[in-house]
């Protein structure tokens, strides 16, 4: 099965639920980001998966500390410019949503692969700050001069991101 949006073909590989998955975050021009992580669940269009903070090292961006024993419930659509990653300490803690503008994610023979476009979010667990980020990145990266429907999009999907924090993103993980 081959979804179309937006001009992208999406793989229909349906994973299965505890099914071992590599997530390939596409960060060109900078170096990629590879990591493991286990399918929760996969519908063909919403995949979640799980997967412990990819880094050995405590990550602080001033916001939030990101550190090892971090647990990552991850959502990446086949059909939607953005991912939604629940962020929980080694206790199980909330501690908020980092969040991805990306183009939709393809599913290829076992690995997730998602093309970032710069833009982030970030809500915390209470919702007391929601922050635009990277913006910056988003502009030296030249896409809006490069491809201006492609950053139009990429921005729309960062109004839609903080849509759905103002929401709680209760409509996107089930909660």
């Amino acid at each position: 099965m081959t979804v179309r949006d937006g001009g992208y073909d999406h793989d229909g590989e349906i994973l299965a639920v505890g099914q071992p998955v590599t997530i390939h975050l596409v960060k060109a021009p900078r170096p990629d980001l590879r990591y493991p992580a286990s399918v929760l669940s996969d519908d063909g269009i919403h995949l979640a998966v799980r997967a412990p903070w990819a880094d050995d090292v405590v990550r602080d961006m001033g916001f939030v500390r990101f550190e090892p024993g971090d647990v990552w419930t991850e959502h990446y659509w086949r059909d939607r410019w953005y991912s939604v990653k629940e962020v929980y300490d080694a206790a199980g803690t909330l501690k908020g949503w980092y969040c991805d503008v990306a183009r939709p994610a393809t599913v290829r023979d076992g690995v997730v692969v998602v093309p970032d476009l710069d833009l982030d979010l970030w809500a915390s667990a209470d919702l007391s700050r929601v922050l635009r980020l990277d913006e910056d990145e988003f502009l030296a990266s030249g896409l809006p001069e490069r491809d201006p429907a492609t950053a139009a999009r990429a921005r729309q999907a960062l109004d839609e991101l903080a849509e759905l924090a103002a929401d709680g993103f209760d409509t996107l993980t089930g909660r």
